[in-house]
């Protein structure tokens, strides 16, 4: 029995056949997936599916590449979704530098940069009092931004959890996470040949410190690598990081269903 922490089947990849998507996952004994929501219109998108489908739960929230095409207030809409149900995480919020990781010399291109990071980090603020007010852990989206998230997270050590998902740091970092509270899930990553800080970090970190996520559509486990990722790969990436780990299947399910059930649900 496994969870697919981070999924994205609100988008149109999934379209034309969600149910087959579903039954091939639970086929392969993934009995829940979290479906994490992008912007205020994917939140809304992403309770409907929870609405509509047992086997699906929702985190609402604004993605940091998306704060320049939402609207200012987003406080709003998410504090009325996150009280949904079926809603069990605020995210995915966070920093992204990657597109935008120097600042450009141009005045007017560098006033439009220094304005998406701090934009990025009020978006990211606002949606971790959201989690604070609804009593929720946060998904969070952190490239090429490490410190910056870090010093934003630190004062909510202790008051909230957070999951640095689709982990790819190296297992100091992921033990800097762990002393503040948090923790990381991994995705197919993992199974990449160019993946050994990955695969060193999920192979040593302790029981009940990390979960299993797609990412889906992206990020497809090898053999699949390159096509188009969906919850039942959830299985690929277990049996690869149990291997690593040296431990059985049934054990790697139940601690890190055990984690995931312990973080997805209100204080």
């Amino acid at each position: 029995m496994f969870t697919d922490t981070h999924a994205h089947l609100d988008f149109p990849d999934y379209a034309s056949d969600l149910d087959a998507v579903l039954e091939r996952a639970r086929a392969a004994d993934i009995t829940r997936i979290i479906t994490i929501s992008t912007s205020i219109e994917g939140s809304a998108r992403a309770v409907a599916l929870a609405e509509a489908h047992p086997q699906i739960r929702a985190a609402v929230g604004v993605h940091p590449s998306y704060v320049d095409q939402s609207p200012s207030d987003i406080l709003s809409p998410l504090r009325a979704l996150a009280w949904h149900p079926a809603v069990v995480a605020i995210g995915e919020t966070g920093l992204d530098y990657h597109r935008n990781s120097s600042a450009p010399e141009e005045p007017p291109a560098f006033a439009s940069w220094q304005a998406n990071r701090k934009r990025q980090a009020l978006f990211f603020e606002q949606q971790l009092e959201i989690a604070l007010e609804t009593r929720l852990n946060v998904v969070v989206h952190q490239r090429d931004s490490w410190e910056d998230t870090l010093a934003i997270l630190r004062p909510y050590s202790g008051r909230l959890s957070a999951v640095f998902h689709c982990f790819g740091g190296t297992l100091q970092q992921a033990h800097a996470l762990l002393e503040l509270g948090f923790c990381v899930s991994f995705t197919g990553i993992v199974t990449f040949k160019n993946a050994a800080t990955v695969q060193e970090t999920a192979a040593k970190l302790p029981a009940g410190s990390f979960f299993l996520e797609t990412d889906c559509p992206f990020l497809a486990p090898i053999p699949h690598r390159g096509k188009r990722c969906e919850p039942a790969h959830t299985r690929l990436t277990a049996e690869y990081i149990a291997a690593l780990r040296g431990e059985p299947i049934e054990a790697l399910a139940a601690h890190t269903n055990a984690a995931a059930d312990a973080f997805f649900q209100r204080r």
